[in-house]
């Protein structure tokens, strides 16, 4: 299965090992949760995948590379203390708690949070001293002495024997105590997720033309080279700040990520084919309804050069669409503070919204060392934090040089409802860029009335129907055009479904 199914399979299996009944027990017995054990090539996201569960179902997360440990820091140290039996006392070996169980409870202590999974990747490439005592932790739930708490799940990942050395193959015994899901690399799967990530639209255009390029391991006469999920992940993010700092984005960077000499090339060739497109047809111009003159050549250009048109637009709509999300979600809970402090019926004076700054502030710091926020969670809460310090600032300032004629609630009002205007003022512009793209794409390749002979606007519109943020905008404001176009794309594929069973009970 791809990463997007293994996701589903380990969330339902977690709600399903903490789901209680009447008198409060788990459902399933912690001595019948299985372990569940992820199998396949690296780099394809299943440490990501573990922190977005911990986070949509508001659990813990402890995470351990555990071939990073040894013996002694896995099961604890060994101390000598001092029991009876029989009437006489012995010195007899004991065990400190073990750093992995000992992290837990400090993560409860930390969150207030009594559930949570603790993945441990690289599980099959344990050394040969850990490997009993892995063993015996997936059977039992111990390491050495010491039981992980009741409400954790243990989940686990490895990698098959082609892709490490140091891979130890697990016994039956061992295996019939895991839930084994095996996951393969999935360029369709990881591009719903890239798109929510906000990849870089030269990597999401680049794939699209050469799928095959997404994920490679390779051993030769030259050694090993290979190009994974996380490497184009962690080469976006390196080349979205190197274009901020005009820093030269070449071969010598995307081979430092694509450890593959000729599809590092490859892309680094076609990065900077993709800048001259965006300078050549000038994308924001068409976002903004000014359409090249001579779409002739558009037309007759090769496929690459029209699925990178298409990859640039919908890049910025994506960064659009993304903002959208942010704002929203910014404006929301600015709105529930402007609110309070309003019902509160409190003066400017009184340091009310300078609280609410103090107490955001604290919640996060807490949060961030709990593990308990996203990077998206985390950037909301900061521009709301900044959002009412400017609040704070112009109210105080204005409050001030009025005389008082204006209380601290009105001023924060009118100051709320100008970025709420700001808000809308961007949403309309959004939403005249996604359907200024919906014309260009139209004059440029095809009739609004037939998509058959318009494979480039079905691409796009694919595109924007499979990504997060661009469902959510039309879902959320709407736009005629898309309605429009993805009907007549619905219609288009239903004319095919009965075209082909004509045809099927015609031969």
């Amino acid at each position: 299965m791809n990463i997007d199914q293994a996701k589903e399979e380990v969330k339902n299996a977690v709600r399903a090992y903490l789901e209680k009944d009447e008198a409060g027990q788990y459902e399933i017995p912690t001595e019948r949760q299985r372990p569940i054990l992820l199998m396949g090539p690296p780099g394809i996201g299943k440490t990501a995948v573990m922190e977005q569960i911990a986070h949509e179902l508001g659990i813990n997360l402890v995470s351990y590379t555990i071939t990073h440990h040894t013996r002694q820091s896995a099961i604890g140290l060994p101390m000598i203390s001092e029991k009876e039996f029989g009437g006489k006392k012995y010195s007899v070996t004991e065990y400190t708690m073990s750093e992995i169980i000992g992290a837990v409870y400090e993560q409860v202590e930390k969150s207030g949070i009594h559930e949570g999974i603790l993945f441990l990747d690289e599980i099959n490439c344990v050394s040969e001293t850990l490997a009993p005592t892995m063993l015996q932790f997936l059977q039992y739930k111990t390491f050495g002495s010491h039981k992980l708490p009741e409400g954790f799940i243990i989940v686990t990942a490895g990698n098959p024997p082609q892709y490490n050395k140091s891979v130890r193959d697990f016994d039956i015994v061992t295996l019939d105590r895991v839930r084994q899901i095996n996951i393969e690399e999935d360029f369709e799967a990881w591009k719903t997720y890239a798109y929510k990530a906000g990849v870089h639209g030269s990597i999401m255009a680049y794939l699209e033309i050469k799928k095959d390029n997404f994920y490679s391991i390779k051993t030769d006469a030259d050694g090993r080279s290979f190009v994974t999920a996380r490497g184009w992940e962690d080469l976006s993010r390196v080349i979205k700040v190197h274009e901020k700092l005009q820093i030269p984005v070449d071969e010598n960077l995307t081979v430092q990520y694509l450890q593959n000499k000729d599809i590092a090339r490859d892309f680094a060739t076609y990065y900077e084919l993709y800048r001259r497109y965006n300078e050549l047809y000038k994308i924001p111009d068409i976002l903004e309804g000014r359409f090249p003159e001579d779409k002739k050549a558009i037309r007759e250009g090769s496929f690459d050069e029209k699925l990178s048109i298409i990859g640039l637009l919908t890049d910025k709509l994506m960064d659009e669409f993304k903002d959208y999300a942010m704002q929203q979600a910014v404006q929301k809970e600015l709105f529930e503070i402007i609110k309070e402090f309003a019902s509160n019926n409190s003066d400017f004076e009184n340091g009310f919204l300078a609280y609410k700054i103090s107490e955001l502030d604290s919640k996060l710091k807490s949060q961030l060392d709990a593990g308990l926020v996203s990077r998206e969670e985390e950037k909301i809460k900061r521009l709301v934090i900044a959002a009412l310090s400017e609040c704070t600032d112009i109210a105080g300032k204005a409050a001030v040089s009025n005389s008082g004629e204006k209380s601290g609630i009105e001023l924060a009002k009118k100051w709320f409802n100008e970025r709420e205007a700001a808000r809308q003022s961007s949403i309309k512009t959004t939403g005249e860029h996604l359907t200024n793209s919906f014309e260009f794409l139209e004059q440029t390749f095809g009739n609004s009335q037939s998509l058959s002979g318009s494979q480039e606007m079905v691409i796009f519109l694919t595109e924007l129907s499979k990504a997060y943020y661009s469902l959510k905008f039309v879902r959320e404001t709407g736009n005629e055009a898309y309605y429009e176009y993805n009907k007549l794309l619905l219609l288009n594929d239903r004319k095919q479904e009965l075209k082909n069973l004509a045809q099927s009970l015609i031969f």
